[in-house]
C-alpha cells in the first residue's frame, strides 16, 4: 500500500532562508507542531542518521536519504514495516521561493495512517514560510 500527499506554497522568503530552517534540525519544533525534537548523528548531509521525537512521544530512526544544499533533502522514516519519506523542495521565483513537500508512505495501514501523518502539513508549511519572511 502507497499514500502520497503533496502540497506546495509560496513565499516571499529567499530560498536560503527557507534552507537554514530546514538544515537545522534544532528550530523543526519551532515550526512543525508535529516534531518534538530531531537529533542527527553528525551534520546535516545525505546519509546521516538520527532520531526524530514526535508528539506523543514517538521516537522513530530517521536518515537523510537525499540532501542537496540549499534546494532539497528527503528524510526517511521507519516505523515498524511503515516507510515515510518527506521529500523537501525550495525553487527560487521572482518574488521569493516556491516550497513544496511531498510525503510518501509504504506498507502495511498507508492509506489509514497517511491522513494523520499529513494532517498538520498544512500548519507547519505555514509556520516555516512565516518564520522564513521574519530571518
Amino acid at each position: 500500500m502507497t499514500f502520497r500527499y503533496e502540497r506546495t506554497v509560496t513565499t516571499t522568503a529567499d530560498p536560503a532562508e527557507v534552507w537554514a530552517l530546514w538544515s537545522d534540525t534544532d528550530t523543526w519544533p519551532d515550526w512543525d507542531p508535529a516534531v518534538q525534537a530531531v537529533t542527527l548523528d553528525g551534520a546535516f548531509v545525505e546519509g546521516v542518521t538520527g532520531t526524530m521525537t514526535l508528539t506523543g512521544p514517538i521516537e522513530v530512526p530517521v536518515t537523510l536519504d537525499v540532501v542537496v544544499p540549499g534546494s532539497r533533502y528527503l528524510d526517511r522514516l521507519t516505523m515498524g514495516e511503515l516507510v515515510i519519506r518527506i521529500d523537501h523542495v525550495i525553487r527560487p521565483t521572482p518574488e521569493g521561493a516556491e516550497v513544496t513537500v511531498t510525503t510518501t508512505i509504504e506498507g502495511p495501514g498507508a492509506d489509514d495512517i497517511g491522513p494523520m501523518v499529513t494532517a498538520d502539513a498544512p500548519v507547519a508549511m505555514e509556520a516555516l514560510v512565516v518564520a522564513a519572511e521574519r530571518a
